[in-house]
C-alpha cells in the first residue's frame, strides 16, 4: 500500500480524511520505526507499503466499528511499537492515551517516538496489564488491543479497565475459533459482545475480525487473575 493508496482506502473504506501534517507524522513514524527496529527487535515488517498497510491502515481499521470523535480516555493494552494507539493518537488528537506494555525496550522506542513527533497527552505504562488494573478498574472510555493474546486471555486483562457505557475493541487475524470460547468469560467480567466485524484487509486480502464488546455492568472484584491463573484456567 503506498501512500496514495493509503489516503485513498482511508476515506473509500474508513470515511477518514487525512491531511499532510498527519502524512508526515507517519513518515517520520516508519523512519523511526526502522532506526529503532535495527538495535530491538519491534515488527519484522520494514518493508514501507507494507508497514502502511499492516501497521498504519490495519490500526485505523477500528473506526469501521467505533465513532473516535466520541471517545475521550483510550488505553491500548500491550501495544508493542504503538499500534493502534499512536496512531489513533495521530489521527484523533483529541484523546487522552495511555499505553500499557510490560517490555521496557519497547516503552524507551514509545518514548522517543512521541517526542520526536511532538505528540501531548501519551503516558507511558510499563507493567503488566493485570497489574495495573489492580488501582485503574473501570477508568476507559475505550481499551484497544491488537494481536496481544488469545481472546478468552485478553477479555480478561482488558474489560476490568473500561467503565460501564464503555467499549473494549480486539484486532485480530482470523478469530473464528477464538470467538467460541468467549460468551461465558464476557458475561462474567461485565460485558457483552455488540459487533463482529469480519472484513479482509485491502490489496493483500488477508482476513481481519474486530470485536467490539459493551461494559454493561460492574466487573466482579479478583478480577483479572494473576497471569498464570488466566493461562492454566482460562475463562470459557
Amino acid at each position: 500500500m503506498n501512500k496514495d493508496e493509503f489516503v485513498n482506502y482511508l476515506q473509500k473504506n474508513l470515511k477518514l480524511v487525512v491531511n499532510n501534517q498527519q502524512l508526515d507524522l507517519l513518515d517520520k513514524y516508519y523512519n523511526l520505526l526502522i532506526n529503532w527496529n535495527k538495535k530491538i527487535n519491534l515488527t519484522a515488517i520494514v518493508d514501507k507499503n507494507k508497514v502502511y498497510l499492516k501497521h498504519f491502515y490495519d490500526s485505523l481499521t477500528l473506526c469501521h466499528d467505533i465513532d473516535m470523535c466520541n471517545i475521550n480516555y483510550v488505553v491500548d493494552v500491550g501495544s508493542g511499537a504503538g499500534f493502534p494507539g499512536i496512531v489513533l493518537k495521530i489521527f484523533f488528537p483529541h484523546i487522552k492515551l495511555d499505553i500499557i506494555d510490560s517490555n521496557n525496550k519497547k516503552i524507551l522506542f514509545l518514548n522517543d517516538l512521541i517526542q520526536k513527533l511532538e505528540i501531548k497527552n501519551v503516558n507511558l505504562i510499563h507493567d503488566r496489564a493485570e497489574q495495573y488494573a489492580k488501582t485503574n478498574l473501570e477508568k476507559y472510555d475505550l481499551c484497544v488491543s491488537r494481536a496481544v493474546a488469545n481472546l478468552n486471555i485478553l477479555v480478561e486483562l482488558c474489560l476490568p479497565l473500561v467503565k460501564i457505557g464503555g467499549y473494549f475493541l480486539a484486532l485480530k487475524g482470523n478469530a473464528h475459533a477464538e470467538l467460541e470460547q468467549i460468551p461465558k468469560a464476557i458475561n462474567i467480567l461485565g460485558g457483552e459482545i455488540v459487533k463482529i466485524n469480519n472484513f479482509l484487509l485491502p490489496i493483500e486480502n488477508s482476513q481481519r475480525t474486530n470485536i467490539k464488546i459493551k461494559k454493561i455492568k460492574h466487573t466482579p472484584a479478583g478480577f483479572p487473575r494473576r497471569y498464570d491463573q488466566m493461562k492454566k484456567k482460562p475463562l470459557k
